[in-house]
């Protein structure tokens, strides 16, 4: 995607070709800063303080992270334990684990010597293979959107979305927001409701920031407004992300998704979800049940981060200082409340039978 005209990703080798560049997603909209992360504790950072978020993002970090470390030690009980000390940045996106357990899947056979430069070019692979999925979760999402457009007479085709599933939240497309940029492409004429996304407004920030660069319509609304919209018939569809979605369908994603999806429901919206096939937890039926569920700190709830009169950027209270916060960073909405998943396979719908359609050697 691009900023200010110039061809970006998220994340990205050094031109010395040993350090790894991200943007800082924690100071957007108000700065682009490009950050060099060169050890395993710059990239842990990283993805701990959501420098970089999005669960293909994170994955494709700790593939680097693990590059990184491997730089100071090449040993097979090092590389193991990067392994877990990453997997144990962000407990909730089965992407981080699902990178880290291809890595070391790699790495492990090999002789130390011939590590180093086989784990550069297996996170090159997996960055490289994140692109054209979500470029082909777009393609099939755009074709639900093109049928919209078709029912509407020629009217915009109004999705809302929920947190931030754009190309910030994967190495380049994004899963959500790619299927609207591969519609707007085909000059299909998308209105974007943009949840602001309470507490962390990625939303607000990189949501409507990507929207800002692609040139496409849209309103940011607070995080209770969609309801009412799709009460009054101005919501055609949703799209959102996910971070974690179980084998039988149940969907884990930024909290406040799961009120969305019930109002959809409510209101007969078409409720989507966009995802690589990467982002499936094989392992887990039940997500409620299965799921763990990241706490973050309350300091993300009881302040806010803003530009004040004179254009200084800072975080400022909303409480009163002796108020205590509970963060729950994700939700999970059940299969049921799912129209259907957008994967690069395909659309299916939110179940085990559905899934295994696309994903035939999973069974």
């Amino acid at each position: 995607m691009k900023v200010n005209g110039t061809a970006y990703r998220s994340i990205w080798l050094a031109d010395d070709g040993k350090g790894v560049e991200i943007i800082d997603q924690t100071l957007l909209p108000f700065q682009f800063k490009v950050v060099r992360l060169d050890t395993l504790e710059q990239a842990m950072d990283a993805i701990s303080r959501m420098l970089v978020r999005g669960a293909p993002l994170i994955g494709a970090t700790a593939a680097y992270g693990i590059c990184l470390g491997l730089r100071a030690d090449q040993g097979s009980e090092a590389l193991k334990k990067m392994g877990e000390q990453l997997i144990g940045c962000r407990p909730t996106a089965v992407n981080l684990r699902w990178a880290v357990e291809r890595m070391l899947q790699v790495l492990l056979p090999l002789e130390e010597e011939q590590r180093l430069q086989a784990a550069y070019a297996e996170a090159a692979k997996i960055c490289e293979e994140d692109v054209l999925t979500n470029e082909s979760i777009g393609r099939h999402g755009a074709k639900l959107i093109a049928e919209v457009y078709a029912r509407n007479g020629g009217n915009p085709v109004n999705v809302l979305t929920h947190c931030n599933a754009g190309w910030l939240a994967t190495v380049d497309w994004g899963t959500a927001l790619a299927p609207i940029f591969k519609a707007s492409e085909q000059g299909i004429p998308v209105h974007v409701w943009v949840d602001e996304t309470r507490p962390r407004n990625q939303g607000a920030s990189l949501t409507a920031w990507e929207l800002v660069a692609a040139g496409i319509d849209h309103h940011l609304i607070v995080d209770n407004a969609g309801g009412h919209l799709m009460q009054h018939g101005q919501v055609d569809l949703c799209i959102v992300g996910t971070d974690r979605t179980t084998a039988s369908g149940d969907v884990c994603n930024k909290i406040g998704t799961y009120l969305k999806a019930l109002a959809a429901a409510d209101n007969e919206v078409p409720f989507y979800v966009a995802l690589p096939g990467s982002t499936v937890d094989w392992g887990v039926d039940d997500g409620v049940a299965q799921i763990p569920i990241e706490e973050r700190g309350q300091d993300e709830v009881l302040q806010l981060m803003g530009v004040d009169a004179s254009g200084g950027v800072g975080r400022f209270s909303i409480a009163p200082a002796a108020t205590q916060a509970v963060n729950p960073a994700f939700d999970v909405t059940p299969a049921r409340l799912v129209t259907g998943l957008i994967t690069e396979r395909g659309v299916c719908s939110a179940s085990k039978q559905g899934l295994l359609g696309l994903y035939p050697e999973k069974g």
